[in-house]
């Protein structure tokens, strides 16, 4: 009667794992040998873990990444495609973006450049911070759009909120003034306060070409470029070695 009591109040109070917990303990007799407070640590622990799992799917469901299960633990590390597995070991517990840093990932077409960005972004959701994927015309498009139908002010907030902003094709098309300065102005918000990723094929060195306004570019690139770790990935296409295992 007691249990029954006991596990109606801690449903009331949303506390399922605890329940699991602490049903499990009760029917698994080797468990008496265990002090108090070693049997409530345990249930303790139960309750955490599981919210934190579910605070992590949660984070991850609202990242949209693209590749949704990419993590670091799988990216190709040989020497050919030049990602250096110490780099990004250290770079794994997210440091950089509470330093208000960028990752910049440039390569050509289907070397594994999303890849290695929703690897970033997952391990992002695995240290509990907000992380959001677009592609760079998506975001422009929703900044267009927002413009006309006054929620502006309020995809800018929203943007400003997240941890982790990751761009991805960065620079297939010309920035003109009016996208450049909307670029500008995400940037802008998050340089030191926010970590940001950048995915483009295009080198670094070739990206003040991508913008009509010269005095913008040069704005846009001193907010990203300059605080930034970067990768380079090569080798073949993995959409290649994909069709291929097909």
């Amino acid at each position: 009667m007691l249990i029954n009591q006991t596990t109606d109040k801690l449903s009331s109070m949303h506390l399922s794992a605890m329940i699991k917990e602490y049903r499990r303990q009760m029917e698994h007799s080797p468990i008496g040998e265990l002090s108090f407070d070693e049997r409530f640590a345990m249930i303790v622990d139960a309750e955490w873990t599981s919210r934190k799992n579910n605070n992590m799917q949660k984070l991850l469901k609202r990242a949209n990444l693209k590749i949704r299960n990419a993590c670091l633990e799988d990216v190709d590390y040989s020497a050919e495609h030049n990602i250096d597995k110490n780099t990004v070991a250290r770079l794994a517990d997210c440091q950089w973006v509470k330093e208000g840093r960028s990752l910049i990932v440039t390569g050509a077409t289907g070397v594994g450049k999303t890849f290695l960005i929703c690897a970033f972004g997952n391990a992002a959701c695995r240290q509990g911070l907000k992380t959001r994927y677009y592609r760079v015309s998506r975001l422009l498009n929703d900044l267009a759009v927002s413009h006309g139908d006054g929620s502006y002010n309020k995809l800018m907030r929203d943007l400003k909120k997240v941890d982790v902003l990751i761009l991805d094709d960065f620079g297939m098309a010309m920035f003109d003034p009016a996208t450049s300065r909307d670029l500008l102005e995400v940037v802008d918000e998050r340089v030191g306060f926010n970590g940001t990723i950048l995915a483009a094929q295009f080198p670094v060195l070739r990206w003040h070409e991508l913008f009509e306004d010269s005095t913008v570019a040069d704005a846009v690139l001193d907010r990203v470029i300059h605080s930034s770790y970067r990768f380079e990935p090569k080798g073949d296409t993995k959409r290649k070695e994909n069709c291929t295992q097909q």
